[in-house]
């Protein structure tokens, strides 16, 4: 794709393997954001539209612009602010799309056709751009319309229905499960259709909803039901079918134990100093322990008592034993493998200092991500951007008084 000298020069100033690639950000709140997220790190040059401040509209976020959560998933972008209700906005728009590879939006379905900037208006301004939408529900069927939430469509995909102890109800799980998965989701097929353009030459629509992310995600325990015909119920902190996998209490604190097969569960029994219990009838192999499941873990919690985390980890990995102690956050942070792993990376925020946010999962051997930047502010980069699209300081200063951009 042809793109002018001012962004060939931004891009050299970007690294990692999309560094090649521009993306307009129209998204909000958390679904969104964590897929772009993902492009940004890995050097794509990332606009993010925001409503201008004069016109004093929501951009869905209520967060502190400086604190964590905004920082963290917004960071490595370029701010613009853009009235996408204006007919020189949307021409505005229609030229950066003309220069970009990615759109991501996460309106409600209806709003982009309104706008103008739904998929078929965008491909006759560039063949070649990839749209990608995330929806609560779907761009189209008999909720579409349905504003969508994370916990909304962690009860409808599944998960809390499976998640908790039994008899004590639904529980939802302690993060933004669909939101992240949808957006996660959402950047593999960007990714995806970015692979395909090069065949054949044309972008396409990406299309993911917080539901169908939620469900995908349940993974083993949805295809419980649909390979089965087996309807999954609440286990609390036991594995629903891989016994003894569950949480213990130590001298100190809690731990989890992941030993289901024959084997480790032999190498359990030895870490424990309780050579034999692998060998009683009622715990020789998986379908016995699944029936004794309770007697079994009693017996194991008598022996986990007696010595501290710190003990049993040592023992664990001395014996081959899948454990490990379960964390307060600042203790994750402190563990020396999340250390060495770098999963607090530093970033200066401008006017609050030197912090850290959380660091890109994934490692490549050759091309490696970039946190380089803060959340910009609000347009921070918007004369700039207008210039690279040709505009002079005359018509900026117009657009600007028109609450244009």
């Amino acid at each position: 794709m042809e793109k002018d000298t001012a962004m060939n020069a931004t891009t050299q100033q970007r690294r990692g393997p999309l560094s090649r690639f521009r993306v307009i950000d129209l998204t909000r709140v958390r679904s969104g954001p964590t897929a772009v997220r993902q492009l940004g790190d890995w050097g794509a040059d990332v606009i993010k539209i925001e409503t201008p401040p004069g016109l004093n509209m929501s951009d869905g976020w209520g967060g502190k612009r400086t604190g964590a959560d905004f920082q963290n998933l917004h960071r490595n972008k370029r701010g613009f602010t853009l009235n996408l209700k204006d007919k020189d906005g949307v021409k505005i728009f229609h030229q950066l799309t003309r220069k970009s590879d990615v759109v991501v939006e996460n309106y409600r379905p209806d709003v982009k056709f309104r706008l103008g900037i739904d998929y078929e208006s965008l491909k006759k301004v560039n063949k070649k751009i990839i749209l990608a939408s995330i929806s609560g529900f779907g761009q189209t069927g008999p909720y579409a319309k349905r504003p969508g939430f994370d916990q909304v469509t962690q009860g409808m995909g599944g998960l809390m229905a499976i998640t908790g102890e039994p008899g004590r109800g639904p529980m939802r799980a302690g993060c933004a499960v669909s939101d992240s998965a949808s957006g996660l989701y959402c950047a593999l097929g960007i990714m995806t259709a970015l692979l395909e353009r090069e065949e054949s030459g044309e972008g396409q629509w990406v299309e993911v909803s917080l539901l169908n992310a939620m469900i995908a995600l349940t993974d083993f325990q949805a295809a419980r039901w649909t390979v089965e015909h087996e309807v999954p119920e609440q286990a609390g902190n036991d594995h629903p079918t891989s016994i003894p996998t569950g949480v213990f209490q130590t001298a100190d604190g809690y731990m989890n134990i992941a030993a289901g097969d024959n084997g480790m569960f032999a190498r359990l029994c030895k870490a424990l100093g309780a050579d034999g219990l692998n060998e009683m009838p009622e715990y020789k192999d998986r379908a016995s322990r699944s029936k004794n499941r309770a007697a079994l873990n009693k017996a194991l919690q008598a022996l986990m008592i007696g010595k501290d985390k710190a003990h049993w980890t040592a023992r664990f990995e001395e014996c081959g034993v899948a454990g490990g102690p379960i964390y307060k956050m600042d203790e994750v942070f402190a563990d020396p493998q999340v250390q060495y792993n770098q999963m607090a990376a530093p970033l200066h925020i401008p006017g609050v200092g030197d912090v850290a946010v959380v660091n890109q999962p994934v490692r490549l051997s050759r091309t490696p991500h970039e946190i380089r930047s803060a959340t910009p502010d609000c347009g921070q980069h918007t004369d700039d951007i207008l210039r690279e699209l040709g505009y002079k300081d005359g018509d900026i200063a117009d657009l600007r008084k028109r609450n244009v951009v």
